[in-house]
Order: structure tokens, then C-alpha cells, then sequence
């Protein structure tokens, strides 16, 4: 009897278990600008190692794993398909994920998800791929594009994939755009942007970054200055919006080459940005006011969070550190790795944290760096990884509405929605429903009188369903609130006949006298356009704005790039009035006409995609040919090989690096002050025939990069004409030999 009491105990124990994970993790090594509590939502082993993350229409997590990613210091596995997408659950409502499904698995290193057009499109290098999803499930799966991300270095390939106010999805290490229009995939160039993350803000403008400068952004709308092909705009886009890179670290983190001048201070912190990533534009509502719209920033290699406060002024925009001397948030947990932040459909600030040790890419390693990670155990913070929740202390977070079962009525309202995540998905759910009954409702929420975020959301709604049409873009960029009324004025291309021109000039006729420096920016790019098919209905008023704007670069880059079509006309009407051929706005015409003439593309209507790093492809080389006598990481083989690691050989003169791969080496060898004999002489790679110069010189500077202190660089036409310099012999080099060339002649 006893026994049987104790047996029913067991089972109802066991059933009792819990069947998830919840997520446990000790916040105190964290400090959070006051105001603000931090929360762990999910942690491993529910993910490992996320990089990017994005919300269902029902609001939940899902993240892309880069498991296969820096393992180990050399960087083993990462050509294994270890990678997933998974979508995290919170089961028992308490806020806190606690269990995690996979979406897709055997991914080689998945970078960016984008849930759109009801569907996830994904990246896994080198493929930007779409599936359909049904119940939690993949199928149907299209090839977007082939090209997305070429082979090459994770931390140097396309990503992003964020769909902005204007419908177009757009992407960092890109200058490719992508859109779905009737089921077709439609790819189009447009300015390259940063390193790793974009954002926009609500007007549509976009933000981005790259290592060592923490934000850059475009002045004006996408593709506003790039449409004259025989023009790359330099003043408009892709601008540094901020000088300050100083960060305010906790503690001493270790960065890749700490020992390079002005890099750490006297107190061994990190001075300025590095690694900087992952930049999001704060617009979901639940913030203090003054937080709107500001910008924050990854920095993970000082285990940090920055913000930034954008101030703009008509036709630029600029930015500053919200403090000096602290930090948004920042940890002394050196695994804590910040790579993206995410606005959430409750309005918090999301922050995913790959949560690993080592996150630079082997290629890019220093020996110091891998020496200091060695010591400090960096190198053991694997398979970790977490998602972090920011919310207001003083303000009650949103319940987030849900999208997926949302009536057509709630999403026409929710285009008003405080939060941007809300409105922006609100905008896009209408679009694919293309419900032609709802034109009129959103005709009139443009038309409203009273400003409100909802008219640019509505009125690209109607874009996306095709429905707009020239008198309401006209009654709106003449009526409209400014930004409203530069978005018709931008839309209003599509409308370009000579029937409309005279409406057009009415228009831009009333907007100069209004002296607005950001409706003449966008009106002046649209003139060359609308002058096409009638330069002399439209040369006045193209005139009067040469004139009025001569001097200042950014109009003048707006005004040349809408008149790739007039560019000889252009330059006539300006020569008839004798107009100051000295200014910037003359020169930059002149250099567009040279360039036509010359066939000078701006380069993103050339590329195809970006070109592998080449130390990514040298680092290939090296273990393939290399590594199996010096060592996978330079350290040497006695009696084979001597060390690469701080060997004299490996920096300046990099020539005689060079000259070493090539025709190879005999005899001993001198290194960091020791004697080395070599059994036999190191073949060189002159005589391989596989091996370009272009490869021969990648190896030369991965193996500078990667076990020089001070790593030099050498280009392919050095490597040819080092081709013609033999030893003595004409076989291997000797020590001596190498010593007695003298290079700087």
C-alpha cells in the first residue's frame, strides 16, 4: 500500500515539471539610464548566438541564430550549415519567453529576417530568399535574388532588410533596394549604405553606420539624388551626422588592437567607437517624449548602448550624444554583445544580444587580441545568447494589438497608432489585403486638416495599392503639412505628361515663395524631371532655382540629379543668362555632362554586389596552402616552419613578405630573436598556376592583418612587379638576401 502511495507521488511529480525553459539571468553588472528598467526575455538555451529578430502580425519573437559563427579563435565550422531561424513563445503569459520552435534549420550563417507580404524573407549568404508560412511551417520557398550577400566576411555582407514608410525594403553593406509588386520581386539600385543595421525615421529618412563612425545618414529620402546615373551625389547621402565617437565604457574591455595609439586611454578604456552597429531610430510611443525619434546604437565591443538626439535643419540633418561621461546602457559583462535593437509592438526597445566572447571575424584579428582573449577565457562565452526588453518606469506599457486578426476598420486606425512597429504593419497589411473599398476612407484621412502621422502612412497605403492619382497628390502638396505636402511632391513624378505640367508649375511656382529650405530641396529635385518633356514651360522656374540655391551643395546635387534627361539643355539655359560658372551647382552639371559623354556611371548602377574582403580570401588561402607548416594560427611548427606571430617578417617592409610567398625560403631564419632552421625550404607560390597575383596578394595581407601588430597592405600591380625580382639562384630567398634588398628605393 505504502509502495503504491509512493509511486502516485512520483507521477504526479513528474507530470508537474515544467516542459520549458524560463528565462534566468542575473541583470547586475548592468546600469540603465534612471527612468528605465532592464528585463531578460529570453536567454539560452531557448537561442544561441541571435543577430537579428522581428515580430509576427501576433507579436511574437522570431530570431536569426548565426550559430556557426566564431566558435573558436580560427573560426572552425562556420562553413557548416548550423544556422536557424526559430520563434520564441511565451506560453504561460508572465512576459518572459519560454519556448522556442524552429522555423527553419541547416543555415549557414543567416544575417537579416523580415516578416512581409505575409511571408518571411530571410538572407543566407550568398541568397536573399522569400517563404510562405503556414501554421508555424515553411513552404513555397522563391529565390529573391542569388547575389545578395557574394561569399565573403560575415561582418562585411548586405543585411538588414527593412521595409521603410516608402514600401521599399532596404538594406546596410547594400546598394540594392527590393519590392514586391504583383507577386514579382522587383531589385533596384540605390545609394550604399553602412556596415551592419539601418533604421529609418518617420518621415522615411534612413540611418546607418560602420565601425568606427557610430551614425550616418541620408539628408534626403531614398533615391532622391541618385537617379542621374552619370552623377554620385556626395553631399546628400551617406553623410557623417555626428564628429563625437567617444564612448563611456564601464571597465576595460578588450578590442581587437588596444595597443595601437589614442585607442584605449590612460585608464585602459575604449576612447572611441570601433565596432559600432546595429543603429534603430526610438519610435515606439513609450518613452518619455523628449526619447522620440532619438537614435541608439550598438557598441559591443565596450559592452554598451548608446543614444543620440537628431536635430535637423531644413536640408541636413546632424546629431549629438544625448550625454557625455555615461552611457544609454552599459555592462562590465564582457559577453554581453548588443548587435541589433528592435522596436516592439508593445513600444519597448528590444535589444538582441549575441552573447559571445569573441565577435570579430578571424580574419580581422590581431595577435594581441587573441593573446588577451586566450587570457581572459573569451574565447570559452559560446552558445549564450539572449534578447533584452527596455521599458519606461514611469509610463504603462502598450498591450500590443494583434495584427493578424485586426479588422480592416482597426488598421485604418491604427496608421495613427503611437507606435511607429504598429502603424508601419498596419500600412502593410492594408496593401496586401488591396482592399479597393477602403481608397475613400484613406483618400480622406490625407485630406484631414489637422496633421497627424496617419496622412504619410495613408498615403503610401494608396500607393501600394496602386490607387493614387494626380489632383489628390497636388491638393496635398499644396495643403498638406510640409512633410505630407514633400511626399506628394516626390509621388508626383509618376504623374509627369505635359497635361499635368502646367498644374506643376503652378505648384512650384507657390512653393519658392514660401522659402522653405526643405520644400525647395524636394521641389528642385522633381524639376528636371517635370522640365523633360517641357524645358521651355519649366525653364523660368529651373532658373530661378539655379540661382536662388547656386552655392549650396545639397540642392544643387537634388536640382542635377532630377535632369539626367536635360543635362545639355540644362547647361544652354544656364550659359543664355551668363549664370556663375564657378559655383557648385554649374561644376557639379558640368562634371554629369563629362560623364555621359565619358560613359562614367555612379558605380551602384555598375556593381552587381560587393567583392569579397581580401582578407577573407586570403584567410581562405592560407589554410588551404599555409596552414598545415605555420600553423592555423601563425604559432609555427619546430623544425618546418618559424612562427608568424609578431615576426618581423610580416609587416614592414611588406614587400619582403612578399617576395618570401613568391619565391619561398631557404635556410635558418631569424624571428622575434631566435635562430630557426628549416629541414627543408619553404616553396614559394609564384610557379602555382591556380593563384592569380589578386589571390597572392590577399594571402600577403591576411598574414600581415593577422599576426602583424602594425598590418600593411600590398595590391596586385605590387605583386606583378615583384614577379621580376629573383634570388640570386633564382630559387628560394636566403635570410641574407632578404636583408640586403633595399626596399624604400
Amino acid at each position: 500500500m505504502i509502495r503504491n502511495y509512493f509511486i502516485l507521488l512520483l507521477i504526479l511529480f513528474v507530470s508537474c515539471k515544467k516542459d520549458y525553459h524560463e528565462t534566468d539571468v542575473d541583470l547586475t553588472a548592468y546600469i540603465l539610464q534612471d527612468g528605465f528598467k532592464l528585463k531578460p526575455i529570453a536567454s539560452e538555451p531557448l537561442l544561441i548566438a541571435p543577430v537579428a529578430m522581428d515580430f509576427d502580425n501576433r507579436g511574437r519573437i522570431w530570431v536569426a541564430e548565426m550559430n556557426g559563427y566564431m566558435n573558436t579563435m580560427e573560426g572552425k565550422g562556420e562553413e557548416l550549415p548550423l544556422g536557424t531561424i526559430k520563434i520564441l513563445e511565451d506560453r504561460d503569459g508572465d512576459g518572459v519567453m519560454d519556448h522556442a520552435k524552429k522555423f527553419l534549420d541547416s543555415l549557414r550563417l543567416p544575417r537579416a529576417i523580415a516578416h512581409v507580404y505575409g511571408g518571411l524573407l530571410y538572407a543566407e549568404p550568398p541568397n536573399l530568399w522569400y517563404v510562405e508560412i503556414q501554421n508555424d511551417r515553411p513552404f513555397n520557398r522563391i529565390l529573391v535574388d542569388s547575389m545578395y550577400a557574394p561569399d565573403g566576411n560575415p561582418e562585411h555582407q548586405p543585411n538588414g532588410l527593412m521595409m521603410n514608410v516608402d514600401n521599399w525594403i532596404y538594406n546596410a553593406k547594400s546598394h540594392f533596394r527590393y519590392r514586391q509588386v504583383n507577386g514579382q520581386w522587383i531589385k533596384e539600385p540605390t545609394t550604399f549604405r553602412g556596415q551592419w543595421g539601418i533604421t529609418h525615421d518617420n518621415f522615411g529618412r534612413l540611418y546607418y553606420n560602420d565601425n568606427s563612425r557610430q551614425l550616418l545618414g541620408d539628408y534626403v529620402l531614398p533615391n532622391r539624388t541618385t537617379r542621374n546615373k552619370f552623377l554620385k551625389p556626395a553631399h546628400s547621402v551617406h553623410k557623417l551626422l555626428t564628429e563625437d565617437q567617444r564612448v563611456y565604457p564601464l571597465h576595460a574591455s578588450l578590442v581587437n588592437r588596444g595597443y595601437a595609439e589614442g585607442i584605449l586611454d590612460k585608464d585602459s578604456l575604449l576612447v572611441d567607437v570601433t565596432a559600432a552597429c546595429g543603429p534603430l531610430v526610438y519610435r515606439g510611443g513609450m518613452f518619455p517624449l523628449e526619447y522620440d525619434q532619438n537614435v541608439f546604437v550598438c557598441v559591443p565591443e565596450a559592452n554598451l548602448v548608446k543614444r543620440n538626439i537628431l536635430e535637423f535643419h531644413g536640408d541636413s540633418t546632424s546629431a549629438y550624444q544625448a550625454w557625455q561621461g555615461k552611457e544609454f546602457l552599459a555592462s562590465t559583462d564582457e559577453g554581453f554583445r548588443p548587435v541589433s535593437l528592435s522596436n516592439g509592438p508593445d513600444g519597448a526597445l528590444y535589444i538582441v544580444d549575441m552573447h559571445r566572447g569573441v565577435i570579430g571575424h578571424h580574419a580581422y584579428l590581431s595577435p594581441y587580441f587573441k593573446k588577451k582573449a586566450k587570457e581572459k577565457s573569451l574565447d570559452t562565452i559560446i552558445n549564450r545568447g539572449r534578447i533584452l526588453k527596455v521599458e519606461s518606469e514611469n509610463i504603462s506599457i502598450a498591450t500590443p494589438v494583434n495584427l493578424e486578426t485586426a479588422t480592416d476598420e482597426h488598421l485604418l486606425e491604427w496608421l495613427d497608432h503611437p507606435n511607429g512597429w504598429v502603424r508601419n504593419r498596419a500600412q502593410q497589411l492594408l496593401i496586401d489585403r488591396n482592399k479597393k473599398g477602403l481608397v475613400n476612407s484613406l483618400v480622406n484621412l490625407v485630406k484631414e486638416k489637422e496633421p497627424s502621422i496617419s496622412q504619410i502612412h495613408a498615403l503610401y497605403t494608396l500607393e501600394g495599392m496602386d490607387t493614387l492619382d494626380f489632383d489628390l497628390l497636388l491638393h496635398v502638396a499644396k495643403n498638406g503639412e510640409e512633410q505630407l505636402a514633400v511626399h506628394a511632391i516626390v509621388l508626383l513624378e509618376s504623374f509627369v505628361n505635359s497635361t499635368n505640367t502646367a498644374d506643376f508649375l503652378e505648384l512650384g511656382n507657390g512653393i519658392i515663395k514660401e522659402k522653405s529650405l526643405f520644400k525647395d530641396m524636394y521641389l528642385a529635385s522633381s524639376l528636371g524631371i517635370w522640365a523633360h518633356g517641357s524645358k521651355e514651360m519649366l525653364a523660368p522656374l529651373l532658373v530661378e532655382y539655379s540661382i536662388l540655391y547656386k552655392g549650396n551643395p545639397i540642392i544643387s546635387e537634388a536640382l542635377v540629379s532630377g535632369a539626367e534627361a536635360i543635362l545639355e539643355d540644362y547647361k544652354v539655359i544656364l550659359d543664355q543668362i551668363d549664370f556663375d560658372r564657378s559655383s557648385i551647382l554649374y561644376q557639379m552639371l558640368l562634371e554629369s555632362i563629362q560623364n555621359k559623354a565619358d560613359a562614367i556611371l555612379n558605380p551602384i548602377y555598375v556593381s552587381k554586389g560587393l567583392k569579397e574582403d581580401p582578407r577573407t580570401k586570403g584567410a581562405k588561402i592560407f589554410r588551404q596552402i599555409c596552414a598545415a607548416c605555420h600553423g592555423i594560427n601563425g604559432e609555427g611548427n619546430e623544425g618546418l616552419a618559424p612562427p608568424l606571430v609578431h615576426s618581423e617578417y610580416v609587416s614592414k617592409p611588406i614587400e619582403r613578405l612578399a617576395l618570401i610567398i613568391l619565391n619561398g625560403l631557404k635556410g635558418p631564419i631569424h624571428v622575434n630573436g631566435n635562430r630557426y632552421e628549416m629541414n627543408q625550404a619553404m616553396p614559394g607560390l609564384k610557379n602555382n598556376e591556380t593563384l592569380s597575383d589578386k589571390d597572392i596578394a590577399d594571402v600577403i595581407t591576411y598574414v600581415s592583418n593577422a599576426f602583424a601588430d602594425n598590418p600593411q597592405w600590398i595590391s596586385e600591380e605590387s605583386v606583378g612587379e615583384l614577379r621580376k625580382i629573383e634570388s640570386q639562384d633564382g630559387n628560394e630567398f636566403t635570410e641574407a638576401e632578404l636583408l640586403e634588398l633595399d626596399f624604400e628605393n
